[in-house]
């Protein structure tokens, strides 16, 4: 009796991909299951025992790659070799109509058009070679992005592998986003286990896609379409219209919208926008408008670009859903850099196939100048169909028992005073041990910028403030080799390091604290300028708000922030702390300097200069006897202006204000 010859490991690992990638295609492409989900799960799992008990079998598009691998301490870099551009928007039918007109005049003659449903996600390129995908990233600012290929491989209907034949090499352009089922099942595994909801499925697909963890990102559930190609090589026919472009990549085996619809005229592509405005919740992912391109290919080229924008391409964007609820409560979310932001407590209300119990209300400014209250019925939008916001009351049908808002005097979190700061529409907790604001104060004082602690950034410090073991920057001091073990993934090389680098901050002096402790307004040019002025913490925590304004550089605004800061208990506890482990806080004092060659001048910068550090530029200017301005006006004497300056040249070019480059600076300085 003849027996079946079983095949080797390797053999039944390229058996179950295949199988795999082939129920993925069918799934999510095909919208045509082949297997039950059970079978499926029989089969990965089948996968992972075998790639388990034979390591060397694991490759890059294997299936099991999907759930996620180790964690990424940061994004490399991903250059764009053909730039991904942002559309101009039209938002009503003159705008097409002016759009239409524009291609014509340019073109000679009416052209034919496709039009694509908006999905409202994050942008991406996905680089395929010779079928494999070997790397994506984010659009970023269209010319370099961010490379996020672990996560991408966790999406399941962007295929690990396209079927032959196909291009040697393409980037297929495309949009990661959240279904609204998915979505809400997501909102709903995290209030059974009581963590935060998610506001909108665009957001948490965003966020989704930069986790660290690719983990965090497999459990997001995200999906994708393709909608354009940038490099494409490889013989054979190409395609020459957008719409064969779709069809090609829908037949690599690539998700694509089926909602696409090619337009003889502009008539069609009114009537195509109007019907998915209308039916757009009938959909379960969301969309913001429809994007039209013309069809033919040959044609976009000749059409080209005006500045940023394609000439040949253009979103039409839907007007913002709303819908009227009634306003329940306003409370208070205390942000991660401090900001107290109400929101609305609403009625649940249905609002673009979403349930909507909350809303931003912006400010508390705002909510005054709209006269809302508690208890009003109250017109809900969705700004950009992201963000539901409170547009103001329905003043009809107020009731005679409402409620005026008040900001609270005292942070809803860690009950320290509130900043209110008289120019400022916002209101702060300055404490810099609140709870809600500890894993971004951890953050920023292991920062380069700041105490320069190598090896705690965002994943070290949410870790470090879950297990509890940070309550403030000052109990980094107090972490130890046993204690951080109970940490994830955390070696004992690692923690080593980890303790070196805190250890080795206590010595970064005075200044770089400053700039550490997240005091608003005081970066690391104002920390250098009251650092050289005073000379050491105690002295600036005991000094006046005229003590502090009087030093050259720092205005009325940055005293009354950093003295508010001193004033809070909490805060000179934490600084207390420090000092007793031992964390430098002086700073050789800056001589007094009775005429300079920059005496009675106010230079602002701006930019990056090639050799000198923002700080460093700031000290020469103010031991010459100059003052370092923050803002530009016609009293301001030079501009001295880096790499990628920003409004402040264009500020100063249109007042006529000197500009010169670090060459200049210099030449200012020895003169």
């Amino acid at each position: 009796m003849a027996t079946t010859k079983q095949p080797s490991p390797g053999e039944r690992a390229r058996e179950l991909r295949e199988q795999l990638e082939d129920a993925n295609r069918r799934y999510h492409v095909l919208d045509d299951p082949a297997i039950p989900d059970a079978r499926y799960d029989e089969l990965l799992h089948e996968l992972v025992l075998l790639e388990e008990a034979h390591p060397e079998l694991v490759t890059a598009d294997s299936p099991t790659q999907r759930v996620g691998g180790a964690p990424s301490s940061e994004f490399p870099p991903y250059r764009h070799e053909i730039p991904m551009l942002s559309l101009a928007n039209a938002f009503d039918e003159a705008g097409l109509r002016a759009f239409d007109a524009r291609v014509v005049k340019l073109a000679g003659a009416p052209a034919a058009y496709v039009c694509e449903l908006k999905i409202d996600g994050l942008a991406i390129s996905l680089r395929y070679e010779r079928g494999a995908l070997v790397s994506a990233g984010t659009r970023g600012d269209g010319e370099t992005g961010e490379e996020v290929t672990p996560n991408i491989r966790t999406i399941r209907d962007i295929p690990a592998r396209l079927p032959a034949p196909v291009p040697a090499r393409i980037d297929v352009r495309g949009e990661v986003y959240l279904k609204k089922g998915d979505f809400e099942k997501l909102n709903a595994s995290r209030a059974a286990a009581g963590h935060a909801l998610f506001a909108n499925p665009r957001n948490t697909a965003a966020g989704g896609l930069r986790q660290k963890d690719p983990r965090l990102t497999a459990g997001r559930r995200l999906s994708f379409f393709a909608y354009a190609a940038g490099a494409f090589d490889g013989a054979g026919r190409r395609p020459i219209s957008q719409s064969e472009l779709l069809d090609a990549l829908e037949a690599m085996g690539l998700p694509v919208n089926p909602h696409r619809h090619r337009c003889a005229t502009i008539d069609e592509v009114r009537d195509f926008c109007a019907k998915w405005e209308a039916e757009r919740d009938s959909l379960d992912y969301e969309i913001d408008g429809v994007v039209i391109k013309v069809d033919d290919l040959a044609l976009q080229a000749k059409l080209g670009y005006a500045a940023k924008d394609p000439r040949w391409a253009i979103a039409f964007k839907f007007r913002a859903q709303e819908a009227r609820t009634k306003l329940l409560d306003i409370g208070i979310n205390v942000s991660r850099s401090g900001k107290l932001n109400p929101y609305a407590v609403l009625e649940p209300v249905q609002l673009g196939g979403v349930t909507v119990r909350m809303a931003t209300l912006h400010n508390e400014a705002d909510i005054v100048r709209k006269d809302i209250r508690i208890g009003d019925t109250v017109t809900v939008r969705r700004a950009g169909d992201v963000i539901p916001y409170v547009a103001g009351p329905v003043l009809e049908l107020r009731p005679k028992k409402t409620r005026t808002f008040e900001l609270p005097e005292r942070c809803p979190v860690c009950h320290s005073k509130v900043d209110h700061p008289p120019d400022d529409v916002f209101s702060y907790c300055t404490n810099v041990a609140c709870p809600s604001q500890l894993r971004e104060r951890i953050r920023h004082y292991c920062s380069r910028g700041a105490m320069d602690i190598e090896g705690v950034g965002d994943v070290m410090a949410n870790a470090l403030v879950d297990a509890k073991l940070c309550r403030d920057v000052a109990d980094l001091y107090d972490l130890t080799g046993q204690r951080m073990s109970l940490l994830p993934r955390m070696g004992e090389r690692s923690i080593q390091n980890v303790l070196d680098a805190i250890e080795g901050s206590k010595r970064r002096g005075l200044a770089r604290l400053l700039s550490a402790l997240g005091i608003r307004y005081v970066g690391g040019q104002n920390a250098s300028l009251l650092a050289g002025e005073f000379g050491a913490i105690d002295a600036i925590a005991a000094a006046s708000e005229d003590e502090l304004s009087a030093v050259n550089g720092i205005g009325p605004q940055i005293a009354e922030s950093v003295a508010f800061f001193f004033r809070q208990p909490s805060n000179l506890a934490v600084v207390e702390r420090l000092g007793r482990h031992g964390v430098d806080m002086t700073a050789p004092r800056r001589p007094r300097v009775a005429a300079g060659p920059l005496s009675g001048k106010t230079l602002v910068l701006t930019g990056a200069l090639p050799n000198l550090t923002r700080e460093a530029a700031t000290e020469l200017i103010v031991a010459a006897g100059g003052k370092a301005g923050s803002a530009v006006s016609k009293k301001t004497d030079y501009v001295v202006a880096g790499d990628e300056a920003g409004s402040k040249l264009a500020k100063a070019e249109s007042l006529g204000v000197p500009v010169i480059d670090e060459a200049g600076l210099r030449k200012l300085l020895s003169s």
